[in-house]
């Protein structure tokens, strides 16, 4: 049995995908489906189990050994929430008791950090998991604070040698873009923002650049592929013997410029992009650069190849966006 907590969710639904094409007959996941077509993501796929936040200690309760790994990818996301204490209650706390449970139970674990505990990236991007190149990281919201304390802990734990699951890992996911992330409202990938304007042939917009020596739209973020990242997951599980912190990402910073034109030429289209004013509530806090090195997870032994943006948005696009049921 794999336990998905948030597998309703963007990269969780993928995962969950990704595991039911396996042919794996015994997935769980954890997550609140709502009143809107968020099931959608999950509408494909057979589980064994669909059970709700509030009941997943009773649902651990009853199942002391039968859990073979946890992926641990449900969260408070957004980065723009300022109830503080329920970031907190549900990205910090309860990935504790989750840690605390798998070691006690022997269970494997691999759960979602973030890019975001980065911050402006004035210390680099290295998953260093060391508490000494940890403690140098300055996250830039309330959001990658949190995932940043839980593995500021994990390090902790772990070089005191108290007790672990027997497998940990935790991934950093930087820009991912892909299928099922339509319930995320605002949330949402900027490629898939992109594609309804370019879609009805009508300008994006994209911020300006308030930096000297850096164009309009010349703003850079790692972009991944959702499926670069379940492929990085699926390796964390085909390998039990590899514990750590690791990036997910492409490995290579793209300009949103470089973005907005693959999803027009995607869609056989050139691009049209309107510049606007990167707003005065964000402008100092708002990042110019992310890369993500992936030598650390290479080294041990991950070699699938990272997909291109042009490759990733045209699959995303084509293939589901454009599509009459986007669904993966």
């Amino acid at each position: 049995m794999i336990l998905i907590t948030g597998g309703a969710g963007f990269i969780g639904s993928n995962l969950v995908a990704a595991l039911d094409e396996r042919g794996l007959p015994d997935l769980v996941v954890c997550d609140r489906l709502g009143n809107d077509d968020k099931w959608r993501n999950l509408g494909k796929r057979e589980l064994a189990g669909l059970i709700l936040p509030e009941t997943l200690a009773a649902f651990l309760g009853s199942h002391p050994k039968g859990i073979d790994a946890i992926f641990h990818l449900g969260a408070s996301s957004s980065t723009t929430e300022r109830d503080a204490d329920l970031i907190i209650e549900n990205n910090f706390a309860l990935s504790l008791a989750l840690w605390d449970w798998c070691a006690a139970t022997g269970t494997r674990f691999i759960y979602a950090s973030s890019a975001a505990t980065y911050g402006g990236g004035e210390a680099g991007f290295g998953d260093d998991g060391s508490s000494d190149a940890l403690a140098k990281l300055q996250p830039l919201n309330a959001y990658g604070w949190s995932k940043h304390l839980f593995d500021r802990r994990v390090a902790r734990l772990v070089e005191r040698k108290e007790a672990t699951p027997p497998q940990w890992a935790g991934i950093k996911f930087f820009n991912v873009f892909g299928p099922n992330e339509y319930h995320k409202g605002d949330q949402k990938s900027v490629v898939a923002q992109i594609f309804v304007r370019a879609e009805a042939g009508a300008h994006c917009h994209l911020f300006r650049s308030h930096r000297e020596g850096i164009p309009h739209g010349g703003q850079k973020r790692d972009f991944v592929y959702i499926n670069d990242c379940v492929a990085e997951m699926l390796f964390l599980y085909d390998h039990p013997e590899v514990s750590g912190l690791f990036n997910s990402g492409s490995g290579t910073a793209r300009s949103f410029a470089d973005l907005a034109a693959a999803v027009y030429r995607a869609l056989g289209k050139e691009p049209m992009i309107d510049y606007v004013d990167t707003p005065v509530q964000i402008r100092d806090k708002y990042q110019y650069f992310t890369e993500a090195p992936m030598a650390r997870i290479r080294a041990a032994g991950f070699n699938a190849p990272a997909t291109s943006l042009e490759d990733g948005v045209k699959d995303y696009v084509q293939t589901y966006l454009a599509a009459a049921d986007p669904y993966r």
